[in-house]
């Protein structure tokens, strides 16, 4: 049996085991199932694989996705040029275990943004720095998209605090994607702190988060006629192409 998995800190909110379950019986496939694999630090990893033989295959989200980089031996250019890691493969060598960083992410983000984009759509406003909003940045850049992070700590001189994000710039920003945990189950009353009034029906809203569905961000963009988008589908895309990696 062939196990793959996820690694993170709090991994209660994920929907990726029933995903990969349904997969693995739509499918017909037999040999393979798909575990949460929670560590309170990522010391603990070595010892995860050496407690875990069997295990095939890896995802990564919060906190892991930059800090796993130094544990890898190789990492794929996207992954690379990203600077987060959501996927590792096991490659298992003569000489012993080989892991590779990959990043699906992106992919799985900018499958799940393009249909909407409309002419409007040029300028695209980043909740949050962490390892999820370097893969949204990278896609963003590739669809053209100018880009403008915000963090409640801004360490980079080009990141704005949250407190500088006027009415005037939400409504110039037709695109925000909110890529921090803010709203995730089981803290569901939370949202980032925006001015909503300042959303108008030509807005995008994507929340990475996927449980609940709908997030208070999503559900004041939708009580605007915002065009509101959760993150299931990107999850969907991106552990797709997750195993395609693992089984290439």
């Amino acid at each position: 049996m062939k196990i793959f998995g996820l690694i993170g800190k709090k991994l209660d909110h994920s929907f990726s085991p029933q995903y990969f379950r349904k997969k693995f019986i739509n499918e017909n496939i037999k040999d393979a199932d798909y575990q949460l694999f929670p560590l309170n630090q990522l010391e603990d990893f070595r010892l995860l694989l050496q407690d875990n033989p069997e295990i095939a295959g890896l995802n990564v989200t919060i906190p892991y996705k930059t800090d796993i980089i130094p544990w890898l031996d190789e990492l794929s250019p996207a992954a690379r040029a990203i600077g987060a890691v959501n996927t590792i493969k096991f490659k298992f060598l003569t000489n012993g275990l080989q892991l590779s960083g990959y990043n699906t992410d992106y992919l799985g983000f900018a499958e799940s943004l393009k249909p909407h984009l409309k002419a409007w759509h040029t300028k695209a406003l980043i909740l949050g720095t962490g390892g999820s909003s370097k893969a949204v940045i990278y896609a963003l850049k590739q669809m053209k998209l100018d880009c403008q992070m915000v963090s409640r700590e801004p360490k980079n001189k080009d990141h704005l605090d949250y407190s500088m994000l006027s009415g005037d710039l939400i409504a110039d920003y037709k695109v925000i994607i909110n890529t921090t945990p803010v709203g995730m189950y089981p803290d569901v009353e939370q949202k980032p702190r925006i001015d909503y009034s300042s959303l108008t029906q030509q807005h995008i809203l994507f929340d990475l988060i996927y449980n609940p569905g709908k997030t208070n961000f999503l559900l004041e963009g939708e009580k605007r006629g915002c065009r509101i988008i959760n993150g299931l589908e990107m999850l969907k895309i991106q552990a797709d192409y997750s195993w395609k990696i693992w089984n290439d």
